[in-house]
């Protein structure tokens, strides 16, 4: 009878896991290696009896179900296993048939996602003491948010419940990152399903039974955790705590998505979630404005008001020509009428545009009470400074009258063209952040024009700390996006500054503007300039090689530059390194000969011409032409007295054409009464040009507006004109979020400057 049941048992298939690990010689780099080998070993129980292929039952009475057994091993075939061909001691060879699978991650998936379903089909499992991957489940995920009494900084600890207790993730995720530092990497990182989970050991905090655990985190957990936080992983390993400064809290959102238990730190989540939402945020135009905003104004509007309520700064970067003073005005006007501009707001600029901060301010916001701190009468202004809703003052008295204003609180202070304080270092830089303000505002169409350490100098006005000091900035950002083209770096980069930097382009926002037709006119060098040119390049050229052999081309700045200024005053005219004196034969500029050409045409077409050279002694010498022929001009240089004169001069249409000196007409000026721009000369920075260009392309202008720009072909014009392009690059990837590139001075860049002209023969150095 008992024969006849034993021939109909079915076997109960058991699973024995287990791991070993050893050493072994390795041939590749001659040296022992640490290995761990993982085995299964696949037996089946009649009855309380195990058996395998290679063992029978001790119970003669037992049948085997060979069909059963086969199914059983294909089942295990299924999930990747293969029999093991080599032999281990991970298991003994009595616990049965052996198999193994290819690859940790092939066992970890196993694990996580087969074994479960083998115990709901009935399987035994048991597990070596050594296993490698015998996992203890997490419980839960938390996260815990301390701020600091000052709000300058809050602790963040993010980590697992296991067994009842909390574990860090700081400490798990150092250790992680020695042994797996691709996980830093944001495209590698993508590249892993969120499904798919690493193997993660931990040391249990608990005296009394200290052991060694091992969980499995899903990628889907930890890519927004590294992705936000992996930058600072690496700081203080030995913390359980990231400190963070507040303008960080946006790195919270990208953590709100996951199931984390959260305690502590409301007030600074939802900081984090308004700053995240900041261009969206509504705000209404104050009555008293005396203009209508465009939408992109009432946002930037909403974007002022939101960063002063959340008590942060920011940088309002669109481009020249959008109405950054009248937005800036509306917010100041706003401040007011809701009772909290109980302190004077300050704006500092260049010098050249006070005037244009009295007429707008006068213009658009009546009720805000002005006072100009300029000129040789300023001081008396000192003693009333409470008296007025809005002061004026420039970066060039700003440190002259630092003891005075440094004694007032402000209610906003404004950097007008912020650009001017880009060098940390300067007095400017140095005066604007000792002054106290609630709110800290930038205003730039350029806030980037030569390389990321202008843009951190604004940030350490702005938010100081915020980017780390200069030299940790230039490690984390700037050494990897401008030499390296680090995109991931520049991401990161654009990701922070995000909320605190506005930034519209005329292409975007200004649709009603008529379309701008840029001209590149060529011109040759006459006779007389080939000859000075190629012996100036040949002087300066050896020169600055010299210089370069003796410094290297870091230090030898200065001379490479007086070099290039000599090379591009004899494109002008040669009368500028002349002294003045005009060539024996022929005439002094094949350029100026040219211009002189080119404006007869425009006139005759009734064209309004803006003129501009960065040489002051240029546009002297274009006078001379224009008085020989009696055309009447206007001109403003840095020697002009009153600016509103030729600026009312031209656009009211007393004259056609308006010669202006870069530096002085750059900016603050509007002159949409022009439909033509032509730039004389050219220079490295682009961002200049189009300043100035945007004197005339701007909102209010009605007409097509045709940009030309001449530049005498084979010299070093032409080279700083291609130049130009990678100059650009830097500034569109941090201000329009696009991949960023930087000119930097190498040595072909030298050959290039220096090249003779085309058809000259190269004269041995």
């Amino acid at each position: 009878m008992s024969e006849h049941l034993m021939e109909h048992l079915e076997p109960r298939p058991r699973l024995w896991l287990g791991s070993v690990e050893f050493s072994a010689f390795e041939p590749r780099n001659g040296r022992m290696q640490r290995h761990i080998q993982h085995r299964a070993a696949l037996a089946f129980g009649y009855a309380g009896h195990y058996v395998s292929s290679t063992r029978a039952p001790h119970e003669p009475s037992i049948a085997r179900q060979p069909l059963s057994e086969k199914a059983l091993r294909e089942t295990l075939q299924g999930l990747g296993f293969r029999i093991a061909t080599r032999q281990s001691k991970a298991l003994p060879e009595s616990a049965g048939d052996i198999f193994e699978l290819p690859s940790d991650g092939a066992w970890l998936r196993f694990v996580l996602n087969d074994l479960p379903a083998l115990r709901e089909q009935g399987w035994e499992i048991e597990y070596s003491e050594e296993f490698a991957f015998d996992l203890t489940p997490v419980d839960d995920w938390y996260a815990v948010i301390d701020e600091t009494p000052d709000r300058d900084w809050f602790d963040l600890e993010v980590g697992i419940v296991v067994n009842g207790e909390r574990l860090s993730l700081l400490p798990i995720l150092v250790n992680l990152l020695r042994t797996h530092p691709d996980l830093l990497n944001p495209a590698q990182l993508a590249r892993r399903r969120d499904e798919e989970q690493i193997l993660v050991p931990i040391h249990s905090p608990q005296a009394h039974k200290p052991r060694l655990m091992q969980v499995a985190l899903p990628y889907g957990r930890l890519k927004p955790v590294l992705a936000t936080l992996g930058d600072f992983y690496l700081r203080d390993p030995g913390d359980t705590r990231l400190r963070l400064p507040t303008p960080d809290a946006t790195r919270l959102n990208a953590l709100r998505e996951l199931p984390l238990s959260w305690e502590g730190g409301e007030r600074l989540r939802g900081f984090a979630e308004r700053l995240r939402d900041i261009r969206t945020l509504p705000s209404t135009p104050p009555a008293d404005l005396a203009a209508t905003l465009r939408p992109y104004q009432a946002e930037g509007l909403s974007w002022m008001q939101a960063l002063r309520e959340l008590e942060v700064g920011g940088i309002l970067a669109d481009d020249m020509g959008l109405g950054k003073t009248l937005q800036t005005l509306a917010h100041l006007l706003s401040e007011k009428n809701a009772g909290r501009l109980d302190r004077p707001a300050m704006v500092v600029m260049p010098t050249s545009l006070i005037p244009n901060w009295q007429d707008e301010a006068q213009r658009f916001a009546p009720t805000l009470r002005v006072a100009a701190l300029h000129g040789a009468g300023r001081k008396k202004y000192f003693d009333h400074l409470f008296d007025y809703d809005l002061l004026l003052t420039t970066y060039a008295l700003l440190p002259k009258d630092l003891e005075a204003l440094s004694k007032v609180p402000l209610h906003v202070l404004i950097l007008d063209e912020a650009q001017y304080i880009k060098t940390p270092g300067s007095k400017a830089a140095q005066a604007a952040r000792q002054l106290r303000a609630r709110q800290r505002l930038c205003l730039s169409g350029t806030p980037l024009e030569n390389h990321l350490g202008e843009l951190w100098s604004l940030f350490h006005f702005l938010l100081p700390g915020w980017l780390g000091d200069a030299k940790a900035f230039n490690r984390d950002y700037r050494v990897p996006i401008e030499k390296h083209g680090d995109h991931e770096r520049l991401q990161h980069l654009n990701a922070r500054i995000k909320p605190f930097l506005l930034r519209r382009t005329k292409e975007q926002v200004a649709t009603e503007l008529p379309a701008k037709t840029e001209i590149t006119h060529w011109v040759e060098l006459n006779e007389a300039q080939r000859d000075v040119y190629e012996t100036v390049r040949l002087a300066m050229d050896k020169k600055v090689r010299d210089e370069i052999n003796r410094k290297g081309v870091a230090r030898s700045q200065i001379i490479i530059l007086e070099a290039l200024l000599k090379l591009r005053q004899v494109c002008c005219d040669l009368r500028l390194v002349n002294g003045g004196v005009a060539p024996a034969r022929g005439n002094s500029s094949g350029k100026l000969a040219s211009l002189m050409e080119i404006l007869e045409e425009l006139l005759l077409e009734n064209r309004r011409i803006l003129l501009f050279s960065q040489f002051t002694s240029m546009l002297g010498l274009i006078e001379q032409e224009l008085q020989q022929r009696g055309i009447e001009y206007a001109l403003l240089t840095g020697a002009t007295k009153n600016r509103r004169i030729p600026v009312q001069d031209f656009q009211k249409g007393k004259v056609q054409i308006f010669l202006i000196s870069l530096k002085a007409g750059g900016v603050g000026l509007n002159l949409t009464a022009a439909d033509t721009v032509i730039h004389y000369d050219p220079w490295w920075n682009p961002a200049a040009e189009h300043q100035a260009t945007d004197r005339a392309y701007r909102i209010g202008q009605e007409k097509p507006v045709f940009v030309y720009k001449l530049i005498t072909r084979g010299t070093v014009e032409e080279k700083i004109q291609h130049l130009q392009g990678e100059k650009s690059a830097l500034a569109s990837g941090i201000l329009d979020g696009r991949e960023a590139g930087d000119w930097k001075m190498a040595p072909e860049d030298i050959d290039a400057l220096f090249e003779p002209l085309p058809g000259r023969k190269v004269r041995k150095r």
